[in-house]
């Protein structure tokens, strides 16, 4: 189970600070123009969503809550895969430079933990420096050894109703999953191994779950174990945010549990 506890691990030094608005910066890498455009004008003030690395020859996929934000003051914030990053940026005509601490959760998901590793990488290359090429509304930061990252802008938040939020690969078929629907005031999915069913009013920041009425499927112990986890995010009040293609429930003073929206 994907969980934020991410965001209670301290940062340490690695080689992104203050989110900026997500609509800040709507449609600037149209706007600047392929060759106009200098780095600093094209990545500050927006949301980028990391689409793919390319190293070595081969191209990774991104996990859809992969991004980089880099805010008005210059500073960075994001995430790679399992673990979140902040820092600070350097600009230098066409190349940006970015110097990040990063948190230290364990990624239990092979493709996951590999994308991480190579973006991570990439991002604390020995000469710092990527140029910032802009293609329509596609920015590439490109590496001396050809190392690709490609981003796309973020168009704003998921929304909370009607969205399939999956809390495990947000992009398969399977696993487990909720939906809220606004005009039943309900909530359902699957728990990884049933199916489950509750009460949900949403409220200033809030979402009171009620008992739960699931199937009663017996499963592999490991979605068991996921599957009592995520009980516990029902028959209380939970506080909720959507940032994007996440959502993160919390219990008060307990943990949290983060979705993903599937691209």
């Amino acid at each position: 189970m994907a969980a934020t506890a991410a965001l209670s691990v301290p940062f340490v030094a690695a080689c992104g600070g203050e989110q900026a608005d997500a609509g800040a910066g709507a449609g600037r890498a149209s706007a600047v123009g392929a060759t106009t455009g200098t780095a600093e004008r094209t990545l500050v003030g927006s949301r980028w969503n990391v689409d793919s690395i390319t190293a070595n020859g081969t191209t990774l996929p991104a996990p859809v809550d992969s991004h980089i934000t880099v805010g008005d003051d210059g500073r960075t914030d994001g995430r790679y895969a399992c673990n979140h990053f902040r820092g600070e940026t350097e600009f230098d005509g066409d190349r940006v430079r970015f110097s990040v601490s990063t948190t230290l959760v364990a990624c239990d998901d092979e493709p996951r933990k590999t994308f991480e590793r190579t973006l991570a990488r990439a991002l604390s290359l020995p000469d710092g420096a990527l140029k910032v090429r802009v293609s329509d509304d596609r920015v590439t930061l490109t590496a001396d050894d050809g190392t690709t990252v490609r981003l796309s802008e973020s168009t704003g938040d998921t929304p909370l109703y009607g969205t399939k939020w999956k809390n495990t690969n947000p992009d398969s078929e399977s696993g487990s999953h909720l939906t809220f629907d606004e005009e039943e005031g309900t909530v359902s999915g699957s728990l990884g191994c049933n199916k489950v069913n509750a009460d949900a009013t949403v409220r200033d920041g809030h979402i009171t779950v009620g008992t739960p009425t699931t199937t009663r499927m017996v499963c592999e112990d490991s979605l068991m174990e996921t599957e009592k986890r995520l009980l516990k995010f029902f028959d209380t009040t939970l506080s909720y945010r959507v940032d994007h293609r996440t959502m993160t429930l919390t219990r008060e003073n307990g943990p949290s549990v983060e979705f993903f929206a599937p691209t």
